[in-house]
């Protein structure tokens, strides 16, 4: 009839309930009374909460077995099912998720009752303990497995089958309360924290109860006097984060060698009950493993430790716990070697060998499985746990808040030390949370170990599995969909933070330095610092402690980095000025939020910071006004490999977005700032050639001339009355003109117009002397940067000059009354800004003046001589070593540039390789003409860059410019440090390779410029 009237028409069907199979399950609810040829009539809310659950089909049929073992008990549960939702919601979800369970209930068809409304389950060690004891009839008030304690009155199967069966049930209590809230919403959820902390203390009463059965079985075996050992809980249960179904990890200990003999045969009886009674017992965390003996004393585990233990095995103490047993000993086995995990850190290679451990138990996941491997595979929760356990024993030595057991507890105490971003502690949480769930889930439905998520293309067990997490099906997709999507979105974030984590490469720093120093407030702190290379500990300490001062999470993460930063500082040639440097940055970027987050995930940042700060002043005085430069520190090719034509056009292009001069020369400023930094920056880490660096520093100096010279003519020509009357273009000069800046250079240069249309030249004078009186105001204001010196001293008639003339006037000049040393000067000139075409033409009405045809005669050589030589005499400062000034020097700048110019002055008008503003160039191209012996020119490049070299060096170290070799120890060693020169040699081997280089190319100055 059953069959007949369900298929009816217009008869209702239980498929818009979700069972699969309409008939089978019309047939079980017609006979729980639950349905009828309308449909479920009053019994909707049963048939509802039916549902909702994970698998209504198992839970239909589950219950039907129940009413099959038990009639009369059935009938007092369909009763009770009416009445009670809470019975309705914990039953109903436990059964449409798990078969082990209803095997359960059917064989004690009773325990039902444990799960409704008014029944109060144990949910302590103690009552769960007492509720095993019982089981067993044991008595007594004592620990078990200690003299005095409750000794099991079953024995053998008998008590590992009573065991069983309490132990179940105490599960249904925990996984009713995990699930219930599934088939009826409106029931309060526990968390998975508490689910897993609930079934390690559940865990450690099983323990508890098999030692009673265990002593037992000695007392039985005519043990009398009963050994004094500790069991301790390693692993997931040390945690209290268990799973339903896991292995107990444990380890014994006993208090002395007396009592090893009769101790192993307590632990090995421990562990035959507790084996089918309740899960797997694994011991094998314990010295030696497998072939290690079972019970060892404190002593014997202390002196393993001390000599023998690996790095993993530190590792696994991290969550070892005191359970069962001797408390006292198990305290004392924890105060024992907890110092050893806080220390395991400091061991050569630990944090390789950390990691060398995570890879092996990835590469030991079957290829094809990897994906859906929830335990072990990439995105994983071991992916979590290494990556915490792993922070967790760098930065626990000196934080004891890190030193927790629990994966999600120390997380948290990770974040809120700092040591993580809280959003990245955040996600973990939530992940770690989602994974553990999932696999909680999959464990229930056959109370068996399984940590592999269902194929993809399983539709129905992804179905169920997802309704037990808790997902429905929508318009958009089904639960299976979103599990799969929400499977693989956290597995995607933990492996993402994992390898950010796990893989940052400040941890390897943070390990080397020694437990102690980790602790910057002991007494021996001002000796460490001494002994880095600190000259005076105490103001480094006065710096430390205002830095880590108070509670605030600044402070912490302070306090984790500074370890560290003490000593890549003390590898610097200052480190004491390092870290007031340090001090100053951190304190101008106190409410960057990003700053110190980027100091601590990114160990490539803080290493180079280090370096930067310990060797340059010029450095951090940017740095506080350019800070976003410090992002490029961990990104190399963004540090090093930007072609400074992009920058020198993105200067161009934001700074031509303004009209008022005054934010454009601010706008300019900034922008030449964080170019200078990042170009600095490189060169010290000694990522970049000298020749990127002068060209770097020539085009944003050309960038800015050019923004300032457009806002400075858009804004006279605002007011200007009447149409622009004249078109201008900057000439560059001297090292500008070559590209051949320093970071202390000023820019020479020449301002040239040309009237515009039918302009008169007086009116076309004044707009350009106008605009270039604006150019020079806006660029030599005063300003914290290296300054923006515009010397026009090298135009005709120098200072008493115009600062403006225009093209013809120029050329007349230089007909008329030109000089030797003009012509020399000209040698440099390039069009860098402005009206090009004007400027291309200038350089093209020099040329005969610059390259004179049949070139200069013996006369202008003289002359050009002998106003070397007076510079030589007279320029050269008071005081000056003459071996080592840079640009006057013997050997030096001046020597090889006026060396070169006059090899220009004298053949370039037949050489036209030589017509060429670079110094370089121009030795290049007369060695290839025969004009230079290839071996005399390469040592006038040799000395020429390695001037250049100093003189960046100098200005790097000091913050300001200098030509001298420095004769301070200390500065002498920074310069040493930014040529790239090894720490371990001695600076007097760096002023040695610069005289032997400049005494040979001033060999060739004599042969080639003073004696041709």
């Amino acid at each position: 009839m059953a069959n007949s009237n369900s298929s009816r028409s217009g008869s209702p069907s239980t498929a818009r309930y979700g069972f699969s199979d309409a008939e089978r399950s019309e047939e079980q609810l017609r006979r729980a009374g639950w349905w009828s040829d309308r449909g479920p009539g009053e019994a909707e809310p049963i048939v509802a909460a039916l549902s909702r659950t994970p698998d209504p089909d198992l839970a239909l049929h589950s219950l039907d077995r129940l009413r099959e073992a038990d009639p009369e008990e059935w009938g007092r549960l369909a009763e009770a099912l009416g009445e009670d939702v809470g019975l309705r919601g914990r039953l109903f979800s436990v059964l449409g998720d798990s078969t082990a369970f209803a095997d359960h209930l059917a064989a004690h068809p009773a325990d039902w009752k444990r799960l409704t409304s008014e029944a109060t389950p144990p949910e302590t060690i103690d009552e769960w303990t007492a509720a095993l004891l019982e089981a067993v009839g044991a008595e007594g008030d004592g620990e078990p497995g200690t003299e005095g304690g409750p000794v099991a009155k079953l024995q053998g199967p008998e008590a590992v089958r009573a065991l069983r069966a309490a132990y179940r049930a105490l599960l249904l209590d925990v996984a009713a309360r995990d699930l219930g809230g599934i088939a009826e919403p409106g029931l309060p959820t526990v968390p998975y924290d508490e689910i897993a902390e609930m079934l390690a203390d559940m865990a450690v009463a099983a323990l508890k109860a098999a030692l009673a059965v265990a002593v037992a079985e000695l007392r039985g075996a005519g043990v009398e006097q009963l050994p004094r050992i500790s069991v301790i809980a390693m692993g997931k249960c040390g945690g209290r984060e268990l799973n339903y179904v896991s292995d107990v990890d444990v380890v014994f200990v006993a208090d002395g060698e007396a009592d090893i003999a009769v101790g192993t045969r307590l632990a090995s009886t421990m562990m035959r009950v507790v084996g089918p009674a309740f899960f797997e017992i694994d011991a094998n965390l314990r010295p030696e493993g497998k072939a290690g003996a079972l019970v060892r004393t404190l002593d014997g585990h202390l002196s393993y430790y001390r000599r023998w233990a690996r790095t993993w095995e530190f590792q696994a103490l991290l969550k070892a716990r005191p359970v069962a047993g001797d408390a006292e000993l198990g305290v004392r086995y924890l105060n024992a070697v907890r110092p050893m995990v806080w220390t395991a850190a400091e061991r050569e290679d630990f944090v390789a060998d950390v990691r060398s451990m995570r890879r092996r138990v990835e590469d030991h996941v079957p290829t094809d499985l990897a994906e859906r491997e929830l335990k072990l595979g990439r995105g994983g929760l071991r992916d979590v746990e290494f990556a915490v356990q792993l922070l967790q024993m760098v930065h626990g030595r000196s934080d004891e808040a890190l030193r927790s057991s629990t994966t999600l507890e120390a997380l948290r105490a990770l974040g809120e030390g700092g040591y993580v971003a809280r959003a990245d502690a955040a996600d973990l949480i939530d992940s770690y949370r989602f994974l553990r769930t999932v696999e909680h889930r999959l464990q229930l439905r056959q109370l068996r170990r399984t940590h592999l998520f269902p194929e993809f293309d399983d539709a129905e067990a992804l179905g169920v599995l997802g309704r037990a997490v808790g997902f429905r099906s929508s318009g958009r997709n089904t639960a299976a969909q979103a599990l799969v999507a929400e499977f693989r979105r956290h597995a995607k974030r933990v492996r993402r933070l994992h390898e950010k984590l796990f893989y940052r490469p400040l941890l390897e720093a943070v390990a080397k330095v020694p437990t102690e120093a980790m602790r910057l407030t002991t007494s021996a702190a001002a000796e460490r610092l001494a002994a880095l290379g600190y000259t005076s500990p105490q103001g480094a300490l006065r710096h430390i402690g205002a830095l880590t001062s108070g509670v605030s999470r600044r402070a912490s993460i302070q306090g984790a980095l500074l370890p560290v930063l003490l000593d890549l500082l003390g590898n610097t040639p200052d480190p004491d000025g390092g870290l007031l440097a340090y001090r100053k940055v951190s304190e101008a970027l106190a409410e960057t939020p990003w700053y110190l987050r980027l100091l601590r995930d990114e160990g490539v940042v803080a290493e180079r910071l280090a370096q930067l700060l310990g060797t340059s002043k010029l450095v951090p005085e940017l740095l506080i006004r350019a800070p976003e430069v410090l992002r490029l520190l961990g990104d190399t090719p963004a540090l090093a490999e930007r072609g400074s034509g992009e920058a020198a056009a993105s200067l161009r292009s934001t700074v031509g977005r303004y009209t008022d001069p005054q934010r454009a020369a601010a706008a300019a400023r900034s922008l030449r700032r964080h170019e200078l930094l990042r170009i600095a920056s490189a060169d010290l880490l000694g990522l970049v050639e000298l020749d990127a660096v002068c060209q770097g520093l020539s085009n944003i100096w050309v960038a800015v001339l050019e923004s300032a010279l457009d806002v400075s003519v858009r804004d006279t020509a605002a007011r200007w009355e009447g149409p622009v009357p004249a078109r201008l273009a900057v000439i560059g000069m001297g090292r500008l003109g070559g590209a051949e800046l320093g970071y202390g250079s000023d820019a020479d240069v020449m301002f040239v117009c040309e009237p515009v249309d039918d302009a008169d030249e007086a009116t076309a004078l004044k707009f350009a002397g106008t605009v270039v009186e604006q150019v020079r105001r806006l660029l030599g204001a005063p300003s914290q940067d290296p300054p923006l010196e515009v010397d026009i001293d090298l135009r005709p008639e120098g200072k008493q000059g115009p600062l403006v003339r225009t093209l013809d006037s120029y050329v007349s000049y230089y007909r008329r009354w030109g000089e030797a040393w003009e012509f020399q000067a000209l040698l440099r000139a390039r069009a860098v800004a402005g009206d090009a075409d004007l400027g291309e033409r200038f350089c093209r009405a020099i040329d005969p003046i610059r390259y004179p045809e049949g070139g200069i005669d013996e006369a202008k050589a003289r002359e050009i001589r002998r106003i070397k030589a007076r510079v030589d005499a007279e320029r050269l400062p008071r005081g000056a070593d003459p071996a080592t000034h840079t640009k006057l020097g013997r050997g030096g700048l001046a020597d090889v540039e006026w060396t070169v110019q006059l090899l220009q002055l004298q053949h370039a008008h037949a050489v036209p390789q030589l017509r060429t503003t670079s110094t370089l160039d121009g030795l290049r191209a007369a060695a290839e003409a025969g004009l230079l012996d290839e071996s005399d020119a390469q040592e006038l490049i040799a000395a020429w860059t390695l001037a250049t070299r100093f003189r960046n060096a100098v200005m790097l170290v000091r913050g300001k410019p200098g030509d001298q070799l420095p004769k301070h120890v200390q500065e002498r060693a920074a310069v040493a440090a930014a040529l790239g020169y090894s720490a371990e040699v001695d600076t007097g081997e760096v002023v040695d390779d610069y005289l032997r280089v400049t005494r040979h190319a001033r060999s060739v100055v004599e042969r080639v410029f003073y004696e041709a």
